[in-house]
């Protein structure tokens, strides 16, 4: 696969796709019950106005806010063949260290639902993410359509939470390596879909795969002895399932991925650790062009990972948080940015006038990766956002 430097996408005002859902469309899907008919026109009425604002706000990435969906990872899973969503799920499944399983447990969640195979995985060849683009493109000029960003589930996601074997049924699967084929074709042929739907712009959103630089979940792992491979082992599958997953899109559909430490009810996050015990098959191994990482609190350690990254891939620097109003200091934010390029300029011998034109900035995760949202109301995340673009027009003037 070959890579070129992207500069449309990625853009150096960027955001992370979920965005603060207006609570009239709140009250109608979870308080009133409405139906999907009757949802639409409120959900239409919801993104014509968030996007409005992602292009008053000067936003190039322009996302429906995932208005559509109940939670950041949507509907891919269950409607796949072979997969099936589970209402109250058995406990006893999940691997209870993993972080997001984990804090669900400490503060009294039970995951509501949860996707199981159940037979062969295959991709009926209808996407549910499609008509999201559709209505994209049907409220924005055509040159604006590459600039869609559409955000997909982790290919990971149903397989790391689950104990070892509760994955799928051994008399479907033998093994990891036959289920993440089957995943890995499903993902080809839904990129497919996208693409010739005119999508050009895909964020995985993937918090797993940050869950490997957590000390508590690998410390966890150690003293399972369900588990058959080593977390580095999973990694590397990992790595090689998403590798499978994007190698037959067209060099022109640019692909990034989201990692962070979970963002759920309260502004909670999951996990904690720095990027450096993944940082060298996170960069050099994985085939991605851009990485979406937080950056927001030391509990995603410093930017020296960052010396790892090839010269020709890029990164955007989730510095500003979108758990909590308070305003972060535009200068201090700058600085950071500044470092961050300092250190790819080290390790990649480049200036730091180099480094800045593979980086962007963003907030470190999306504002609503749950329907109810962060601690942050919608004119709070406006404020983040214009931020966000007042620090990228005074490190980058004149981009979008």
């Amino acid at each position: 696969m070959s890579f070129q430097l992207h500069r449309n996408p990625p853009f150096r005002a960027e955001h992370l796709g979920s965005l603060k859902r207006p609570q009239y469309l709140l009250d109608a899907r979870y308080k009133d019950g409405k139906s999907s008919s009757e949802l639409k026109p409120l959900e239409d009425k919801a993104i014509n106005d968030i996007v409005k604002a992602q292009v008053d706000l000067g936003f190039r990435p322009i996302s429906d806010g995932e208005y559509r969906r109940h939670m950041f990872w949507g509907t891919f899973w269950p409607e796949l063949e072979g997969m099936e969503e589970i209402q109250n799920p058995p406990i006893e499944t999940f691997r209870m260290y993993v972080p997001d399983i984990a804090a669900f447990m400490e503060t009294g969640h039970k995951p509501g639902e949860s996707v199981y195979c159940v037979g062969k995985i295959k991709h009926t060849g209808k996407s549910t993410y499609v008509d999201q683009v559709e209505y994209l493109k049907s409220i924005l000029p055509e040159e604006q359509w590459g600039d869609i960003k559409l955000t997909l589930a982790a290919p990971n996601w149903y397989h790391l939470r689950y104990v070892d074997g509760k994955a799928f049924p051994k008399e479907v699967y033998a093994n990891d390596k036959e289920y993440f084929a089957d995943v890995a074709k499903a993902y080809q042929v839904e990129l497919d879909i996208l693409y010739k739907a005119g999508l050009r712009n895909v964020q995985f959103d993937d918090p797993n795969l940050a869950y490997f630089c957590s000390e508590k979940m690998l410390e966890g792992w150690k003293t399972d002895s369900n588990n058959t491979v080593t977390a580095d082992e999973l990694l590397d599958l990992y790595i090689d399932l998403y590798n499978d997953c994007i190698s037959k899109k067209p060099d022109d559909m640019h692909v990034g991925v989201h990692l962070c430490r979970g963002n759920f009810v309260n502004s909670r996050h999951f996990s904690e650790g720095g990027y450096d015990r993944i940082a060298t098959k996170l960069f050099k191994t994985l085939n991605m062009n851009t990485y979406y990482l937080e950056y927001d609190t030391p509990r995603a350690g410093g930017f020296e990972p960052l010396q790892h990254l090839p010269t020709n891939k890029n990164v955007i620097l989730g510095v500003i948080t979108s758990k909590f109003p308070e305003l972060e200091d535009k200068e201090k934010m700058k600085q950071r940015i500044y470092e961050a390029a300092d250190i790819m300029a080290k390790g990649s011998g480049e200036t730091r006038e180099q480094a800045l034109k593979r980086l962007g900035v963003s907030p470190q995760c999306g504002f609503a990766s749950h329907a109810e949202g962060n601690l942050i109301d919608i004119e709070g995340m406006k404020k983040k956002l214009a931020l966000v673009r007042q620090i990228a027009d005074e490190i980058w003037p004149g981009e979008p």
